[in-house]
């Protein structure tokens, strides 16, 4: 019998704030130069007193209501108490017994609690004696989401931590980067036979997707391995994850609650959030964007986008933006054409060159060059319109990227527009066929997908600008 996989992630996300949590330093943990966003607040200095940061506490509230979750109308900061050089205090300012945000779902993932605390000092190691700390981060407000025990694939547990991450950057509350340890990802992790859960361990240093996914399998593995007999026993501790070994290795024995001695801080206020007009459930819900599964679903409903593309123009907000101004440009061009094409059809289009030319071109870059979304949707209806073949666009896109410009006056200038001139096209079509004589003898012998042959030397004759579909009918009349 194999066993089963428990997986609870606790997530810390810093806040995007002019201020820290509990006084006016400024929340930039990145400054170069250290201990500069510092003040007696934050060092806690003897007699100084906290205030409550406002636009922090309205964050956490702000992802609750998309979480769906259940807003607290009586919340309290607690002292979690602990000595580390990088906690000035000697006590870290948290919530306990009252969260700010309870229950709530996200991408199929039960969510326990979410609350708001103050982040710690960053430490830096010299060699094995030397120890450096820098209090720029101490007290940058620091919203903690701790999903329940539900989660039972290691890529389960990398989509949730995704899906949050984007959840987070559309709210507008965390830039969440991951690579600068803006959002930081700890796993618990158990195994069992049976639905009782088994030791758990708790996995940190997960500053990646990936890490995090590869996190959970090695211990799988690592569990696995000691209960199916093999050296060592399964303790409860913290485990860090070294990400040049892939693996992970133990740090210490694990806390539990009552190790941290919680109790109310005296000097900060109770709150009744039911008394602060910003913070009913009808001013949060009016703050609401468009969520992201909001919009994978309205995408694929109203321009029928694969799946897959609207994942893409979901996360990648520069994608997102190009396709929809681009559809709309596209749906007041179409009264120009006729037969008028339906809508999806050009759809398509407008997603495949996104997601395939115009991706390439700005991953090479990192900008959207000259392409805009009136200029884009220019392109596309002169493609459907005949005027412009698909290495024809492809070529102009390219210019038009480099160089910015209208499609049109681009095709024109380089020789890219479509000839559907049927007198010169026949020109094209009777030398290709008489430049080819053992070919045509081939292709009067049966050898039929030989057509594509001839069509291909008539867009070479037309350098690129011949309708491929009315070279081939005027090929099948001239080889008869």
């Amino acid at each position: 019998m194999s066993y089963k996989l428990t997986v609870g992630l606790e997530v810390h996300a810093e806040l995007k704030t002019k201020t820290k949590m509990f006084c006016n330093s400024a929340n930039d943990p990145f400054n170069a130069e250290p201990n500069v966003n510092i003040c007696p607040v934050c060092m806690a200095h003897p007699g100084t007193l906290p205030v409550i940061n406002k636009q922090a506490v309205h964050h956490v509230l702000r992802v609750g209501t998309a979480l769906g979750s259940d807003l607290a109308d009586f919340t309290e900061f607690d002292r979690k108490n602990y000595f580390y050089p990088d906690i000035p205090k000697g006590y870290q300012i948290s919530q306990y017994k009252y969260p700010l945000v309870s229950n709530g779902m996200l991408h199929g993932v039960a969510i326990e609690r979410v609350h708001l605390e103050e982040d710690t000092a960053s430490s830096s190691h010299e060699g094995s004696e030397n120890s450096l700390v820098d209090y720029n981060r101490a007290g940058v407000p620091l919203m903690e989401l701790v999903t329940k025990p539900v989660i039972h694939t290691a890529e389960e547990a990398g989509a949730f931590a995704r899906e949050l991450q984007l959840l987070l950057r559309t709210l507008g509350v965390s830039d969440a980067n991951m690579e600068k340890g803006e959002m930081r990802v700890e796993a618990n992790i158990s195994i069992s036979k049976t639905d009782t859960l088994g030791t758990k361990v708790e996995v940190k240093n997960l500053n990646s997707f990936r890490s995090v996914e590869r996190a959970v399998a090695y211990e799988v593995a690592r569990m696995t391995a000691i209960l199916d007999g093999g050296p060592g026993e399964i303790v409860q501790e913290t485990r860090g994850w070294d990400e040049g070994a892939q693996k992970t290795f133990s740090q210490r024995k694990k806390e539990s609650a009552h190790d941290y001695r919680y109790f109310p801080d005296p000097d900060l206020p109770k709150l009744k959030i039911s008394e602060i007009p910003e913070f009913s459930k009808e001013a949060l819900k009016a703050t609401m964007p468009e969520l992201p599964w909001e919009k994978r679903e309205r995408l694929v409903r109203e321009y029928g986008v694969k799946s897959e593309n609207a994942e893409i123009f979901t996360i990648d907000a520069m994608l997102g933006g190009l396709f929809e101004e681009t559809m709309s440009e596209t749906r007041s061009g179409l009264k120009n054409l006729s037969p008028r094409p339906d809508l999806s059809e050009l759809s398509v289009l407008v997603e495949n060159y996104i997601t395939s030319d115009i991706a390439g071109l700005i991953k090479a870059s990192g900008a959207l060059g000259g392409v805009t979304g009136k200029t884009l949707a220019e392109l596309v209806l002169m493609i459907k319109a005949g005027d412009l073949s698909s290495r024809g666009a492809k070529d102009t896109l390219a210019i038009m990227y480099a160089e910015g410009g209208e499609p049109r006056a681009i095709a024109e200038k380089n020789g890219l527009i479509q000839k559907n001139d049927i007198e010169a096209l026949k020109k094209i079509v009777a030398e290709v066929i008489s430049a080819n004589p053992t070919v045509v003898t081939d292709y009067k012998s049966g050898k039929v997908a030989l057509i594509q042959f001839f069509v291909g030397q008539g867009m070479k004759a037309s350098k690129g600008a011949g309708n491929p579909a009315t070279l081939k009918t005027l090929f099948e009349d001239g080889l008869q």
